[in-house]
C-alpha cells in the first residue's frame, strides 16, 4: 500500500475528486457535486465526470473560475493542546494560537474541529480536507474521550441521564458514555465519551445534570489517545495511525 501521506508526484495522474479533496476544497463527495454542476475547468475547459484525471502541477484547476493551487505533502499532527490558547490559526484579539506550538517549515494545517480556550488535551491538525471532513461529519459517530472534573460528586441518576441524552438549548443529545473516575470531598473525576460535537458539548452536558465543569481535557480522538505527549508538544502521526482514523470515520471502508 501506497504511504497515504505522500501525494502524488507530477506526472502521477489522479481523480479530479481527490485532487480537489486533497487540496482542501471539498470532501471527495462534495468535490464530485461540484465537478458533475459544472463548476471545475481543467485547462480551461469546463469537465463534467468526475473519473476525470489531472496531474498535480501540471494541468490547471479551477472551481468557479478560482485558481485551485497543488496540494502540499499531506500533515497529520497531534498536539496537546495547553489552557489558554485558541484553537484557530490566528486571533484578531492577539491571543495565543495552536499556531505558536508547530514546527516552522510545515505547510499550511488546520485543525480537526475545536477545543475550548480553557480545555486542553488532544487535537488534530492536517491539510487533508477529506479527512477532517470525514471527522468531524456527525453521520460519521467518531468517539471523543474526555475527563472532567466536575463540581459536586454525580449519582448514578446523573450518570444515566448523560447515557439516555441531554437536553439542550439546541436539542436532545446523543447517548453518551459516563463513568465517575475518582469521587472526592466536593469534586468528581468523570469520563465522557462522544459522538457528536456540538459546541461547548460536554460543558453544557454536564452543567445540565448538575455538576459544573471545573477542569476539562480531551483524551482520546478515535482510535488515537493522548498518551504521554507533554503539555504544548506536538508530533506527526505515523501512517498506521492515518489509516486508523479513516477506518474509524468510514467503518473500515
Amino acid at each position: 500500500m501506497a504511504d497515504p501521506q505522500k501525494p502524488s508526484e507530477a506526472g502521477e495522474p489522479e481523480r479530479i475528486a481527490k485532487y480537489l479533496a486533497r487540496s482542501g476544497i471539498a470532501s471527495r463527495r462534495a468535490s464530485e457535486e461540484l465537478v458533475a454542476g459544472g463548476r471545475v475547468s481543467v485547462n480551461g475547459t469546463v469537465i463534467h465526470e468526475p473519473g476525470t484525471k489531472v496531474v498535480p502541477r501540471v494541468d490547471e484547476v479551477r472551481v468557479d473560475g478560482l485558481l485551485v493551487e497543488p496540494p502540499a505533502e499531506l500533515e497529520y499532527l497531534m498536539l496537546n493542546k495547553p489552557m489558554g490558547v485558541m484553537t484557530t490559526l490566528d486571533d484578531p484579539q492577539g491571543r495565543p494560537t495552536v499556531m505558536r506550538f508547530l514546527p516552522s517549515g510545515l505547510p499550511r494545517v488546520f485543525p480537526v474541529g475545536r477545543l475550548d480556550y480553557t480545555t486542553t488535551g488532544l487535537l488534530l491538525l492536517t491539510n487533508d480536507g477529506e479527512l477532517a471532513h470525514l471527522l468531524m461529519h456527525p453521520r460519521h459517530h467518531v468517539p471523543k474521550v474526555y475527563h472532567a472534573v466536575v463540581d459536586g460528586v454525580p449519582a448514578e441518576s446523573d450518570l444515566r441521564r448523560l447515557r439516555e441524552g441531554v437536553l439542550l438549548d439546541d436539542g436532545l443529545t446523543s447517548p453518551a458514555e459516563a463513568r465517575v473516575l475518582e469521587r472526592r470531598e466536593r469534586t468528581a473525576a468523570v469520563q465522557l465519551t462522544l459522538r457528536e460535537g456540538r459546541k461547548r458539548q460536554v460543558r453544557r452536558m454536564l452543567s445540565a445534570v448538575g455538576h459544573p465543569v471545573i477542569a476539562l481535557s480531551r483524551i482520546a480522538y478515535g482510535p488515537l489517545t493522548l498518551g504521554d505527549l507533554p503539555e504544548g508538544a506536538v508530533r506527526r502521526l505515523d501512517p498506521s495511525e492515518v489509516e486508523a482514523l479513516r477506518a474509524s470515520a468510514t467503518g473500515g471502508r
